[in-house]
């Protein structure tokens, strides 16, 4: 008897952490570059039920069949999709269009693509490169920048950018020593002046972003504030991109999530009613132990 109640109680859990999810995505619809997440249920492994003696006295066990024994919230996928472009007519806002072909590969509007033998192949995509607090390197597509007082271009929450030369961009004008506000960026990323000219770097470099390409953006993973990681032994999925990968950058853009609000609403709405029809087989299995319990018990 306890195993229904089992089943159904897994089956809470993993509805209770879709319904988690998909609130994440609504509450996120207007960030930018913020992608959607999606719950991915696996069963448990199914039991093969055999009779003991086969009900007749006879030695051995018979199967019977294969019982199922609920299911599990296995991960959280984020489902990297372009989103819109929004038009903000910003300067120190950036958006990027990439669309990374790989040779034999046709991808999907989920961004995967599946050969002949079922082999799955997920599209390579591009991302600005970030520094944390901890000087560690991370990944974002939320293009909404600013300068600070040193004039070091960052993000929202204060990371810095990093350029072409893995440190940090400085625009500073090097004769007055404030920040540049008059630049440009080409769709390679590089920054030039308002008369179309490179601006340099400390090493007399041309400045340009780094904008790196992650071969399978599933093994990222979300670390909050919009910024994503890849985990010891995966660094080797990240590299900067080249002029002839498909990817541009849009000056005075910025990407807006590619949550779908009808589709999420619809996934709320399901994940809550999945839930709730559990919650009536527990209710049943505590109603029926409590009968076996208090009033069988007594005969």
């Amino acid at each position: 008897m306890l195993r229904g109640l089992y089943t159904a109680a897994s089956a809470m859990i993993s509805q209770q952490r879709k319904h988690d999810i998909v609130t994440n995505n609504i509450a996120n619809i207007n960030t930018p570059g913020f992608k959607q997440g999606y719950g991915i249920n696996r069963s448990f492994p199914e039991m093969l039920i055999s009779r003991i003696n086969n009900g007749l006295g006879e030695p051995g066990a018979v199967p019977v069949g294969r019982l199922n024994t609920g299911v599990m919230a296995e991960e959280n996928i984020a489902l990297h999709t372009q989103g819109d472009m929004q038009e903000t007519n910003n300067p120190f806002d950036f958006a990027l269009v990439s669309n990374i072909q790989l040779p034999g590969a046709t991808f999907d509007a989920s961004g995967k693509y599946v050969d002949a033998n079922g082999q799955r192949t997920i599209q390579p995509q591009a991302f600005f490169t970030i520094l944390n607090d901890n000087g560690e390197q991370r990944f974002s597509l939320n293009g909404k920048l600013s300068v600070d007082g040193t004039g070091q271009l960052i993000t929202p929450d204060g990371y810095r950018v990093l350029g072409g030369d893995g440190q940090p961009i400085l625009l500073l004008d090097p004769a007055t020593q404030t920040p540049v506000t008059n630049f440009r960026i080409t769709k390679l990323g590089q920054f030039t002046n308002s008369d179309g000219l490179l601006l340099q770097n400390a090493n007399n470099q041309p400045l340009n972003l780094l904008i790196s390409r992650v071969e399978d953006p599933n093994q990222l993973v979300r670390e909050g504030n919009g910024l994503y990681r890849l985990n010891a032994g995966s660094e080797g999925l990240a590299r900067a991109v080249n002029p002839d990968d498909q990817v541009e950058v849009r000056q005075g853009f910025v990407e807006r999530s590619n949550v779908d609000a009808s589709q999420s609403m619809v996934d709320m709405m399901a994940a809550s009613r999945a839930y709730e029809a559990n919650q009536k087989v527990v209710q049943f299995y505590d109603r029926s132990m409590d009968k076996a319990v208090n009033d069988v018990g007594r005969v």
